[in-house]
């Protein structure tokens, strides 16, 4: 599903040139689940952004499911991004004005789907993730487990095949991590690649696989 052949990626400033990734060799099979792991400057965000297609990298290659992605135009990686990738980040990245459906029906809105099947298609991603009855409830009425509930749900309604999570626990307890977790699991069982980047070890053991990034390059897998 994903390769990755001597990804190198460098910032350059008015008076640096920061590399943060060094030359990164990593294959992701489809229907895998990984962790991506590493400390702080290690190059974990910059790794995902490039697997999400939000950022380009300088030199290298990497393919997705077999197509290579490289000096694409905004209009393509849109594209490639609502066919491929669905997201889902520790900040839940939900409307404040919008209600939990039509949160989840926002992937749908950008691929002109009509606004009925839309609804419906939220609703069916709500039930699964176990929030059909909070579907008219705005975010400031969820907790903060509902509200990622609410993300990942918005993530599968496009039906991706690979979800990208940035640190998807990070910001709630322990039980709710575990819960959010479970439904990971669940996703990644029905065939989808499930790719987190986290710092907790007990949330990256649930994972098939770890990815341990250190210095911009590939410490283990």
């Amino acid at each position: 599903m994903i390769r990755l052949k001597n990804i190198r990626k460098a910032y350059q400033t008015d008076y640096t040139r920061l590399e943060v990734l060094k030359g990164i060799d990593l294959e992701i099979g489809a229907g895998e689940m990984a962790a991506i792991m590493g400390s702080s400057g290690s190059g974990k965000s910059t790794l995902l952004n490039i697997l999400g297609i939000l950022d380009d990298y300088d030199t290298g290659e990497y393919l997705l499911d077999g197509t290579p992605i490289r000096n694409l135009s905004q209009a393509q990686a849109a594209q490639y991004r609502n066919r491929f990738i669905g997201f889902v980040f520790q900040s839940f990245n939900l409307l404040n004005f919008k209600t939990a459906w039509e949160n989840v029906a926002l992937p749908l809105y950008y691929q002109k789907v009509e606004r009925k099947e839309r609804r419906e298609l939220a609703m069916e991603y709500l039930r699964r993730v176990g929030l059909l009855d909070w579907a008219e409830h705005y975010p400031n009425q969820l907790s903060g487990g509902q509200q990622q509930r609410v993300a990942i749900a918005r993530a599968l309604v496009s039906q991706p095949k690979v979800i990208l999570a940035d640190e998807p626990t990070g910001a709630l307890d322990s039980t709710t991590s575990y819960e959010v977790m479970d439904l990971f699991k669940k996703v990644n069982d029905e065939g989808i690649t499930v790719i987190l980047v986290t710092h907790e070890h007990d949330i990256a053991a649930m994972a098939q696989r770890i990815i341990r990034l250190k210095d911009g390059m590939v410490e283990g897998t």
